[in-house]
């Protein structure tokens, strides 16, 4: 039996979740993650384990014993455990974590709560939003290269942030190992849908393949004076017809404008290259790590989207188009990581770089029945820019009885969307119309129009906070600490529509860069007009200021007993206003201040039934605060979904209660079963509904009175030897069997006198939601299982990895209309990795197979027989080759 944890390491591991600077970054090399375990019998010895901040020696087993001695409920996604699954990003990586599923790609939904209820940190700290939709950042950005594991947390502990709701994610960055290394890989794929098939994209600048724009979307002068101006851009008082021409033409941009047909999307491409050291220099230990990447992937959805008024779906759909959207996504990622370790103190900084670009370009053709009976051709083009840089610094001292633990960061996001343009023809298909056969543009809104916005996002958080520990005796362990966050954002989006009046029947013919070229411009008086300043929502600044405290107590009652107990005092201030751009004056009725403070307590106790066998129950109170997005009027378009959202400034925060019962068993190293009961009750969750307003739906959202969330989770993992099968191949190999399965059930209850506050008016809650419907996000079932074979001795892995989740609501069904769901199906991966020698050095050969059965993306309404489509498209099976060098 391996020695227990000491009670100090303990708590070093609970509070390193939030406070990366308590744990020691031992003077070990960083474990290869392309080396595999052996399955040798687990002795007592110093381990490695990644976990957040950087590195913790503890004396016992491994891995799983870290996960079996934590006082609370973790999940741990080692570097070797991240390179089975062979993902490109951590996003992927987390959704074969029990209990977890990936939602829209990168946001991470944990026992059937969405991503407002999960907090993601980085080695300890909160991280900004890049996401106008969103206040938690996407992990689809996090790239698998840079982060050295990641580590979930379902059970709340004090030593978090109060919005805690299904639980927590720390992503850790690599850090300095002891050993120089410089590693180079590279990597093409491509998918059946998209690569060398047709698509459609457009020209924008020629260096757009980095992720870089070239200074081809720079604002022209005259049109950035007018931004700038304080005054919309309307004819009026402050613009004539001609200057609103003159403005227009400055707009001229045709390498943003033209849509071309491409019948041979091209490879996708990858390449990383990494390298860091240390070297001892006067009593003190230095290193370094530095890494960067490329990655240029291609997507083609020829998507059908549908929308229907009735109640029961039935009939034609109001509207229904068959939309071809290719992405150019490119993200390019830096790390720069420096440390010093002097006797028992390390300090840590580090720095993190990276930029996910979109290139998109749509073109729809369709049907709306307000248009009696034309087709309708739609085309958009948008260059969309996020980009994150964190800069962080990690300090832990060792002061005799007292360990303190400082950290400091500041992170700032943008996105920045330029030019993104839209075109709307009309084919009236009617024989009295001498172009009834042909798609026209008339810009005067009856036969089409043209659409111009630019959209710019900027938010800054600063960090910071002190953590100590204190053994007061031999079984127990003092904890406090102080956490202080503050975010701020600030968002414009500035549209705006081309008009005209009575255009010639040749010029409604013309192409889009013809349409609006300077010469139609100013021959027919083509102006601009701005939308965004009707109604006063144009930019919003937002910001949340959180001040937490904690304490927190572990004691070991009996030999078998231990307890963690604390409580959280934490409180905050929320706020969000328009920006009065054009002094209207309209801005005091959709501002919102949220300031509230909490208790919020946890404890677990553990009892050890067996050394290997132990028991957790759980209790605590979190809480979930609405995102910045959801509480400002400003409409937003999701491109994505091509779907309408509007914030409602009446939202409050959600309370919830938690409880936990989870029972262990880690019968060898590496190995466990694992079996889970959990429950939580919220108090004003927020939930997603939508509207139909004309042919388009919107989606808002308001707090629904109560709901109730309970569920079981299993897993196992185990590993068998394959040396008594004959041959020399099965010699050193085992079998790996790595499976969970989570079971969710949620009820949003609504009473007859339940009332939710919609834009300051209040309504009855049975107007939005119905009692006994599932929150948004949630599957019944989550299946995870992966099977494969690996060899103890040198890097050989082949891995079948199946995933399954169950319908899920993504928002209510507008006017009395079913839920609309979206089915994410079952998934089949394979993964093979295999180490080489190329020339004498070190390699590695990774074979990737993703989606092996095809399984299409879905969205849909559905009332009896009677189904509408808001989403529809091929997916494609996905290959992918890579090489790995190590110097």
């Amino acid at each position: 039996m391996s020695k227990p944890l000491s009670l100090a390491s303990l708590l070093l591991v609970s509070t390193a979740l939030y406070a990366p600077a308590a744990l020691a970054q031992s003077a070990t090399p960083q474990s290869d993650p392309t080396a595999t375990t052996p399955a040798a019998e687990p002795q007592d010895e110093a381990v490695d384990v990644s976990i957040p901040g950087g590195d913790i020696v503890v004396v016992g087993r491994a891995q799983n014993n870290i996960v079996k001695s934590t006082p609370q409920v973790i999940s741990v996604l080692s570097s070797a455990d991240i390179a089975r699954t062979g993902e490109g990003d951590i996003a992927g990586a987390l959704q074969r974590v029990t209990g977890l599923s990936v939602v829209g790609g990168g946001f991470v939904y944990v026992r059937g709560l969405g991503d407002r209820y999960s907090l993601a940190l980085l080695n300890g700290s909160p991280l900004p939003s890049p996401e106008p939709l969103k206040r938690v950042v996407p992990l689809d950005i996090f790239p698998t290269d840079v982060i050295a594991s990641s580590l979930v947390q379902k059970s709340y502990s004090v030593n978090f942030p109060g919005e805690f709701g299904g639980g927590v994610i720390n992503l850790t960055t690599k850090s300095t190992p002891a050993d120089d290394f410089l590693t180079v890989s590279a990597s093409v794929s491509g998918d059946t849908v998209t690569t060398g098939q047709l698509g459609y994209t457009y020209y924008g600048s020629a260096s757009d393949w980095t992720g870089f724009d070239n200074g081809a979307r720079d604002l022209p002068k005259p049109f950035a004076d007018a931004l700038a101006s304080g005054n919309p851009i309307l004819e009026g008082a402050d613009y004539t017809k001609a200057q609103l021409g003159l403005l227009a033409s400055s707009l001229l941009n045709a390498r943003t404008t033209v849509l071309q047909k491409n019948d041979n999307i091209p490879v996708n491409f990858s390449g990383d290259i990494s390298g860091g050291g240390s070297v001892d220099l006067g009593g003190t230990r230095f290193g370094v790590i530095a890494a960067a990447g490329i990655n240029n992937k291609w997507r083609t959805r020829e998507t059908l989207q549908q929308l229907s008024l009735n109640a029961d779906l039935s009939g034609d759909p109001q509207t229904s188009y068959n939309r071809v959207v290719t992405d150019n996504r490119v993200v390019v990622n830096g790390l720069l990581g420096l440390s010093a370790e002097f006797g028992e103190n390390r300090i840590r900084w580090t720095n993190l770089y990276i930029r996910d670009t979109l290139k998109q370009a749509r073109l729809a053709v369709g049907v709306d029945q307000n248009q009696q009976g034309r087709d309708i051709m739609k085309q958009d083009t948008a260059w969309y820019e996020r980009q994150l840089i964190n800069t962080q610094l990690v300090g832990e001292f060792d002061l005799g009885p007292v360990k303190l633990d400082a950290r400091g960061a500041y992170a700032n996001t943008q996105r920045e969307a330029p030019y993104e343009r839209g075109f709307t023809y009309v084919r009236t298909n009617q024989a009295a119309d001498p172009t009834g056969g042909k798609y026209v543009n008339d810009l005067g809104g009856n036969k089409g129009d043209a659409t111009i916005a630019f959209s710019d996002l900027n938010e800054d958080l600063y960090s910071g906070g002190l953590d100590l520990t204190y053994k007061a005796t031999s079984d127990i362990t003092l904890g406090a600490g102080y956490a202080y966050t503050d975010t701020s954002r600030t968002s414009v989006r500035r549209a705006f529509q081309y008009r005209a009046s009575n255009l010639p029947v040749p010029v409604q013919q013309l192409r889009p860069d013809y349409l609006l070229s300077d010469y139609t411009i100013q021959t027919y008086g083509i102006t601009l007009l701005e939308t965004s300043a009707q109604d006063g929502t144009a930019a919003f600044d937002a910001g949340l200021r959180v001040h937490g405290g904690y304490g927190q107590v572990i004691a070991q009652l009996l030999p078998t007993l231990n307890l963690t107990a604390g409580v959280r005092y934490e409180t905050g201030t929320q706020t969000v206003s328009a920006v009065d751009l054009f002094g209207t004056g309209l801005n005091g009725a959709f501002s919102t201040r949220l300031k509230k403070d909490y208790w919020l307590p946890a404890v677990t106790a553990t009892l050890e039934i067996t050394p290997e066998m132990q028991f957790r129950l759980n209790g605590s109170r979190t809480i979930a605060r609405p995102q910045f997005r959801e509480l400002i009027r400003q409409v937003y378009i999701d491109t994505d979904s091509n779907r309408t959202f509007q914030g409602n400034p009446s939202l409050v925060d959600s309370t919830l209660w938690n409880a936990e019962a989870r029972y262990e068993w880690f019968f060898a190293r590496d190995q466990r079963v694992t079996a889970a009961a959990f429950y939580k009750k919220l108090d004003n969750p927020i939930e997603a509904y939508s509207s139909i307003q004309s042919s388009d739906i919107t989606t808002s959202f308001a707090n629904a009175p109560k709901a109730d969330l309970y569920g079981i989770e299993l897993e196992a993992q185990k590993y068998v030897p394959m040396s008594g099968l004959s041959g020399d191949f099965f010699a050193d190999r085992r079998l790996v069997l790595i499976g969970n399965y989570t079971f969710t059930q949620s009820k949003i209850k609504v009473g007859p006198g339940d009332t939710t506050v919609i834009n300051g008016v209040v309504h009855p809650a049975s107007e939005y939601f119905v009692d006994g419907s599932p929150l948004t996000g949630q599957s019944d079932h989550i299946v995870n299982f992966q099977v494969g074979l690996e060899d103890t001795s040198h890097l050989s892995q082949q891995t079948f990895l199946l995933s399954y989740a169950s319908d899920r609501v993504t928002t209510r069904g507008p006017s009395g209309q079913p839920d609309v769901k979206e089915q994410p199906g079952l998934r089949l991966d394979f993964v093979a990795r295999q180490g080489v020698s190329l020339f004498g050095v070190e390699s590695e050969l990774k074979f990737e197979a993703r989606n092996i059965t095809a399984t299409k993306y879905k969205e849909f309404q559905q009332s009896g027989d009677n189904r509408i489509y808001y989403n529809l498209y091929d997916v494609g099976a996905s290959f992918s080759l890579g090489l790995s060098v190590k110097f």
